[in-house]
């Protein structure tokens, strides 16, 4: 296996701001750029018509140049096998287009052509559910499609779990709990089996990254280099948790000892969604495990299959059967049954915020389990009249366009200053026109698809949505492709804040750019949502930083940065984007149970 950066961050370590987060590619797609023109150019003289007849020219009558090019476009369409005319914009003259056609002409481009899908260099080997430590077909013997968003093609059928697959699952879990060891278990030895857990995560990184590139479409890259070391990070950090979780000793106000014990509190359920799989399956697993807790998972019926790999290797590093178990299915079914089960006594959830309030409904009227909820979000971006534009615009593309746009953090209002708003959306339009969309496979791909049919046609809904509405359609609108789920990276100006694309989370490739006067209106508008999970700060100014940093009503503001995302740092939202926080110490709260102990003193020698 190939070495890999540490880093817990969806930054590499070494990014630096105007340039791409992958940026070794930058310089191939320029020269590849620059070599197409070169072609382009030398296509074009070759086809100029020599009216001399001289047998240095290439001489092609005005009768006999419409059959030509018709010849030509054919042929060279014949040898490429491609679904679109791509390829042939890098051969052909270039022209001079306008309007619609100069739209097509920028759109392929400036994009990777989506070709044949390149093979997976995995394999499929665990599609069942897993209950008390063993892979076990559904009590209905029903199964599901999981599908390849590059082709809308089956992957695998994946067992179908319900209600009675998750009562079976909770009882194994209850068990484990109350009768088997791992809450018994001393918290070194837990620490101990979650860091094997980690290295097993190093060890099968690049087969658990093209499982999550198959079945969600994220970029290999993204997925190998990035997310799978956050993984196997943040289960370290959490094991480094399991044995220094403690109480107090307080003093009372008489001749009484008082002990403050944090317990684990029980039957965790755990319900994850499909924009990063294995990603939220540690965010969730790892606090849980740490501090001597038992999980039924419900993975997202889009994504079911790293959840499932992650579950065995933990077994693998020695964990006891029923502690973790995996059931794949559908919310209204499974999801439903696990909300409200009266035998669960915690659940975590993550996804989208209408789903989230009626998790949270269900969880209240059966036994009234404490709920976190980490939701959605439509967060500002904003960039001052102080910033430099160029870092401005990459860091602001990576903070929409990141994961297909497909981040519930994502900075989907961009907000720029109005004295450098027209220069910002010239070059926003430009990086988007440059951002590879391919086959997330590919070496370089910027944006893969997005995960289902269902997603691709809501983004494109809101797409034509923010056209009726007024909104300056700068670039993109379309999809990419002729299959699979691809969107072309899409840019609005003159958006207005009572646009659905400016208040409604589109969860897609589109960047939404209002123009502001001046801070105290930018804050009064960015706060005006019901939503505050995140929002992004652009400024040299330390001042003005320090104005916003407070002001905004969002549970973290990234200065100068975006999407930094170490196993420290606690995650979550505001208002209507969820209840409670993800990672860091704040997170092992959710799972403890604080009991305070008193006992008489006799004779006590202090107090």
């Amino acid at each position: 296996m190939r070495p890999r950066k540490s880093t817990t961050r969806f930054f590499p370590i070494n990014y630096k701001l105007g340039n791409p987060p992958f940026s070794d590619t930058k310089s191939e797609r320029l020269k590849r750029e620059e070599e197409a023109e070169r072609n382009r150019e030398c296509d074009c003289e070759q086809l100029k018509l020599k009216s001399n007849g001289s047998s240095n020219g290439c001489f092609i009558s005005p009768v006999s140049m419409p059959l030509f090019l018709s010849s030509l476009l054919i042929f060279f369409f014949s040898f490429f096998c491609s679904p679109d005319l791509s390829p042939l914009l890098y051969i052909l003259p270039k022209v001079k287009a306008r309007g619609a056609a100069a739209a097509v002409t920028q759109r392929f481009s400036t994009a990777a052509a989506i070709e044949d899908p390149i093979a997976p260099p995995v394999q499929v080997n665990y599609t069942q559910l897993l209950i008390d430590g063993k892979f076990v077909d559904s009590a209905s013997g029903k199964t599901f499609p999981t599908l390849d968003p590059r082709t809308g093609e089956v992957i695998a059928h994946v067992q179908e779990g319900d209600a009675e697959d998750v009562n079976r699952a909770v009882r194994a879990a209850r068990k484990a709990f109350d009768e088997g060891p791992w809450p018994k278990m001393t918290a070194y030895e837990r620490s101990r089996i979650l860091l094997r857990f980690a290295d097993l995560l190093d060890k099968h990184n690049d087969e658990l990254a093209a499982l999550e590139t198959w079945d969600n479409g994220k970029p290999y890259e993204q997925a190998a280099n990035i997310e799978i070391p956050m993984c196997s990070r943040l289960i370290r950090y959490y094991a480094g948790w399991a044995d220094k979780i403690h109480g107090l000793i307080v003093p009372a106000d008489g001749p009484h000892h008082v002990q403050v014990l944090h317990e684990p509190i029980g039957v965790a359920g755990q319900i994850i969604p499909w924009n990063f799989p294995l990603l939220m399956f540690a965010w969730k697993v790892g606090p849980a495990l740490a501090t001597g807790n038992t999980i039924v998972l419900k993975s997202a019926e889009q994504t079911p299959l790293t959840a499932l790999y992650a579950a065995k290797l933990l077994h693998e590093a020695g964990l006891p059967d029923g502690v973790v178990n995996v059931v794949s299915g559908y919310g209204p079914t499974a999801g439903a049954t696990l909300a409200s089960h009266m035998d669960v006594d915690k659940l975590a959830f993550t996804g989208s915020t209408e789903t989230g309030m009626i998790v949270q409904e269900l969880a209240a009227r059966s036994n009234l389990k404490p709920v976190t909820l980490e939701l959605g979000g439509k967060s500002p971006f904003i960039i001052m009249d102080d910033a430099d534009v160029d870092q401005a615009v990459e860091l602001a593309h990576f903070a929409l366009f990141f994961n297909q746009g497909q981040c519930c953090c994502a900075g989907s209002r961009t907000f720029v200053h109005e004295s450098v708003y027209d220069e910002f959306v010239e070059k926003a339009k430009a990086r988007a026109l440059k951002r590879v969309v391919g086959d997330p496979f590919k070496k370089g791909v910027e944006q893969g698809p997005q995960i289902d049919d269902e997603q691709f046609n809501k983004v494109l809904r809101y797409i034509r949505s923010g056209v009726d509405s007024g909104a300056t359609l700068v670039t993109g609108g379309e999809r990419a492709g002729s299959k699979g789920f691809y969107i072309q990276p899409t840019i609005f100006s003159d958006v207005k804040d009572n646009m659905a694309i400016a208040q409604d989370e589109i969860f897609g490739p589109v960047q939404s750019i209002l123009k502001f006067k001046d801070l105290n209106e930018v804050i009064q508008r960015a706060n005006a949502s019901k939503y505050g999970l995140a929002a992004g700060v652009f400024t040299n100014n330390i001042d003005t930083a320090n104005t916003l940093m407070r002001a905004l009503r969002v549970g973290t503001v990234w200065i100068n940065c975006f999407d930094i995302f170490d196993a420290a740092i606690p995650f979550g939202g505001y208002k209507m984007s969820g209840v409670g926080r993800e990672k860091g110490i704040d997170c092992l709260k959710n799972y403890l149970q604080v009991k305070a102990v008193v006992s008489p003193l006799k004779n006590a020698a202090w107090l």
